[in-house]
């Protein structure tokens, strides 16, 4: 028999996984908030809304109750909103285990920064939980593939090899492919900026500014990135990788994307409610925005993309104002670690 999981959200994201770890036979618990989601849950076995198509196991279990979704799990697999994640590890923590003997893994898999303190997910379960044994799961992954058992590879960062290793040994299969990496700073940050870069890149899309524009977009949005993240203490090599170039290609030029998506709208004329509303998903990027400009000038890091995603986001900075100040900023080399 396979390990007791605890799987906190019932999105898309939430289904998938569920998904990959019931197929690799595991014992797997599904929570959501509400006992009207839950029976819709139970009638379509999975969530037809968010997700249509993808069916999980019959021996998939699904619950409003966090102390049935989390008590005595051995591992919990977090994968909420990034604006609920501090209530939801509220309501976990009266039934988390911290003794040795049985010490449960919460993985998280939830991409954005908490806007008013500027922390990362696993810093907030950390914050709520001090002490637990917390890791993070990313990578270039969209629900609506990983649910069809297409190939995909995603990363998981811990604290401690071992952890990684277990974990990779979880969730990985013929289909999923996992690496582990010591660097959960940087895997969580270029996991939550390629966001706010994907909604750039869908708003390019819906103005009309093409493909000369995306490549810029994803190239110097990984530019980007990479210098904040490795100013909070990330690794260069993390940007490189599946979390950073990785995932911001598949976030910037896949339509399953909710913030390329979501941009499009916005560059067609939309606000950026109207466009949250349209597309009827949590999109991450217009709340991880104020957040990384934040830590833009926390740490002094200069970030044009993201200051002109704010702009047109929160300060009703046109489109073409927008790029102009982007294409005439003052003349620059590409890369200030290369001499002449």
């Amino acid at each position: 028999m396979g390990i007791q999981v605890g799987v906190i959200g019932a999105g898309s994201w939430g289904i998938a996984l569920s998904y990959v770890l019931a197929g690799n036979g595991h014992d797997v618990t599904v929570w959501s908030r509400s006992d009207s989601s839950v029976e819709k849950l139970k009638q379509y076995h999975g969530n037809e809304e968010k997700l249509p198509g993808v069916k999980l196991p019959e021996s998939v279990k699904y619950t409003s109750s966090m102390e049935d979704a989390v008590k005595d799990k051995d591992i919990i697999v977090v994968v909420v909103p990034s604006a609920h994640m501090r209530e939801t590890i509220r309501l976990m923590k009266p039934f988390i285990n911290e003794s040795e003997e049985h010490r449960q893994i919460i993985v998280n898999c939830s991409k954005g920064i908490e806007e008013d303190t500027l922390m990362v997910m696993s810093d907030v379960i950390l914050d709520e939980i001090p002490g637990c044994n917390v890791c993070v799961l990313s990578g270039p992954s969209h629900a609506e593939e990983v649910g069809k058992s297409m190939p995909t590879t995603l990363v998981v960062g811990a604290f401690e090899k071992e952890i990684a290793k277990y974990i990779q040994n979880i969730f990985m299969n013929n289909f999923l492919r996992v690496y582990i990496s010591p660097d959960m700073l940087g895997i969580e940050i270029g996991a939550a900026l390629k966001n706010v870069v994907a909604l750039a890149a869908g708003i390019a899309d819906g103005y009309g500014c093409g493909d000369n524009a995306k490549a810029a977009l994803i190239t110097r949005g990984i530019a980007e990135i990479s210098r904040l993240g490795m100013a909070m203490g990330g690794k260069f090599e993390t940007f490189a990788g599946l979390s950073g170039i990785g995932d911001l290609i598949v976030t910037c030029a896949s339509m399953h994307s909710r913030n390329r998506r979501a941009g499009i709208l916005i560059g067609q004329g939309k606000s950026y409610q109207e466009a949250m509303d349209e597309v009827n998903m949590v999109v991450e990027g217009v709340y991880s925005a104020r957040a990384a400009l934040k830590l833009a000038e926390k740490y002094e890091v200069e970030m044009p993309i993201i200051t002109a995603v704010n702009d047109i986001l929160f300060e009703g900075k046109s489109l073409q104002e927008a790029v102009n100040d982007l294409m005439q900023r003052d003349k620059k080399t590409e890369n200030s670690m290369l001499e002449w």
